[in-house]
């Protein structure tokens, strides 16, 4: 009885560790890994010990018996990964790599950036006696992405939060959520009570199509929508007209899939996940019965993963159709591919929403005049066919954009901070998507955040880094959230989401969030941790 990988897990590779048979790959040191869409596990020599189901923080394992009618499609992808990757030595891996060494008495870093990028760099930092790490966030909640990006009916993923909840309990750790840099703080306050900064800022901004149109109502991007439903201060009272029968998702990547997933849910379904409260009611009145998801390129080429399309396809009382000459893409061309050709031959059901993947066409122009009525889109075939598709609402998710950060240089071609491993000079270091771009899964930033941690720790070892001007408690500002002021505002979410069956009910407003914090914030003045 095989264990089974069943999604795009967090990859942080808890379960290879644990394996006794090294049977999960890619493993830390082998090509692939921190780069593949999911790990997968061999099942001609799983001895169906259970291990890895213990160790995995996102319940992405299940013992074949187990699965799901829609998770059957993971046992052959498992499968067939060592078909194509085999892997000959089975001897059980090392158990830990050997830690290094440090000769620091006092080591004081300061993080900026909550997101999974932030928390590894200070889970790795933190392994290390005499290290301590304040972790600023201008949001009154930390996790980033995983708390505001993750879509709210892939609750397995967000368990990732277990992990993030093992860093903060440890010591020298502490929190400064609801301070931005430069404003509140600047980047010399944390140079002068610190010996070294990294930045894990994430890419917050978002790519633009350069189309006529483009800024009409009716037109943004899915980053907003995404932050929208998920209940992000910034974006949670913004509204969205879901009045119209279709909306176009302008990009084929994972985030295209979670929208078109979202605005075609049965509400009731979604009011048992953390939704934010606003969005639910909007969608339960929503008129949205079709998605047209835009692909450039062919089938073969989409950007979605596997697992996310498996999971689309998946989709109960929800059409999933192909267009775009999906049939000369041979169906046994990739495990891809053959999920779209099954796609591509079934027969909608009359009445139901639909979620449309639609290949080779390109936007050309956003139409309308006081808001979005259609996008005129051209084939990217040679007949160069233009055509316009009927719509309220179009969303462009063709990427996340970082942002500059004050104080550190800026690559606009990539839209990255340059460095070296992570060092963008002696003190001063990236981590996450500021370093490398919006690419990989949740623990791609792991492996990110090791490399950065050990270029300071050089610098460190090499004397590089200056000591702290201050010795007592570093610079804060009276409205700055803690350990306690967060875990005060979870609390808060999990009670009243309990009292309706939901895992959270989100507070999305930014001063009721620092209300719900206030409840058990440390009042002593001058302390300098806030766990």
């Amino acid at each position: 009885m095989p264990y089974v990988v069943t999604r795009s897990c967090c990859a942080d590779a808890s379960c290879v560790l644990a394996c006794p048979v090294n049977c999960i790959h890619p493993a830390p040191g082998e090509p692939g890994f921190g780069q593949t869409e999911m790990l997968y596990v061999d099942p001609r020599t799983c001895v169906d010990c259970g291990a890895c189901t213990t160790a995995c923080p996102v319940d992405a394992l299940k013992p074949h018996t187990k699965l799901t009618e829609a998770e059957l499609p993971f046992l052959e992808l498992n499968r067939a990964y060592y078909d194509a990757h085999p892997h000959e030595d089975r001897a059980p891996m090392a158990i830990v790599p050997p830690q290094r060494r440090t000769s620091a008495r006092e080591l004081r870093v300061a993080v900026v950036g909550a997101g999974p990028a932030g928390l590894f760099a200070a889970d790795e930092l933190l392994r290390y006696p005499g290290v301590t790490v304040t972790v600023h966030d201008r949001l009154p909640t930390p996790y980033g992405l995983a708390r505001a990006g993750v879509a709210p009916d892939h609750q397995d993923t967000k368990q990732v939060a277990r992990l993030f909840r093992a860093v903060e309990g440890q010591p020298g750790f502490s929190y400064r959520l609801n301070t931005e840099i430069g404003r509140d703080l600047h980047h010399e306050d944390l140079l002068r009570d610190h010996h070294a900064v990294i930045y894990a800022v994430g890419a917050a901004g978002d790519r633009r199509l350069g189309i006529d149109g483009e800024d009409l109502p009716g037109s943004t991007s899915a980053t907003d929508f995404v932050a929208w439903y998920n209940g992000h201060p910034d974006h949670s009272a913004t509204p969205y007209a879901l009045d119209g029968e279709r909306a176009v998702v302008i990009g084929n990547g994972n985030v295209a899939l979670d929208v078109a997933r979202i605005l075609t849910a049965d509400p009731d379904t979604l009011s048992r996940t953390d939704i934010s409260d606003r969005a639910l009611a909007a969608l339960r009145t929503s008129r949205v019965r079709e998605v047209v998801v835009l692909g450039r390129r062919g089938p073969a080429e989409a950007a979605f993963t596997l697992p996310e399309l498996i999971a689309l396809a998946a989709l109960d009382g929800v059409d999933v159709l192909v267009e775009g000459r999906p049939a000369d893409v041979p169906a046994d061309a990739t495990p891809k591919t053959r999920v779209l050709a099954e796609l591509a031959a079934r027969t909608p059901v009359p009445g139901r929403r639909r979620v449309v993947l639609r290949f080779r066409t390109r936007p050309v122009r956003i139409r309308g005049e006081d808001r979005v009525t259609g996008l005129t889109v051209e084939s990217t075939d040679e007949d160069g066919s233009i055509e316009t598709i009927e719509a309220s609402l179009v969303l462009r998710a063709i990427g996340y954009r970082a942002r500059p950060v004050p104080g550190l240089p800026f690559d606009e071609a990539i839209g990255t901070v340059p460095h070296e491993r992570g060092r963008v000079r002696p003190g001063v270091y990236v981590a996450g998507w500021i370093k490398r771009g919006p690419s990989g899964f949740i623990g791609t930033n792991k492996s990110c955040a090791q490399e950065t941690v050990s270029a300071l720790l050089d610098d460190l070892e090499a004397g590089l880094l200056t000591a702290p001007a201050s010795g007592g408690p570093v610079s804060g500002h009276p409205e700055a959230v803690g350990l306690d002021g967060w875990r005060a505002i979870d609390d808060a979410e999990h009670a009243a989401g309990q009292g309706q069956g939901r895992p959270r009910v989100k507070i999305v407003d930014r001063e009721e969030l620092l209300a719900a914090a206030a409840r058990r914030r440390p009042r002593r003045a001058g302390r300098r941790s806030s766990s």
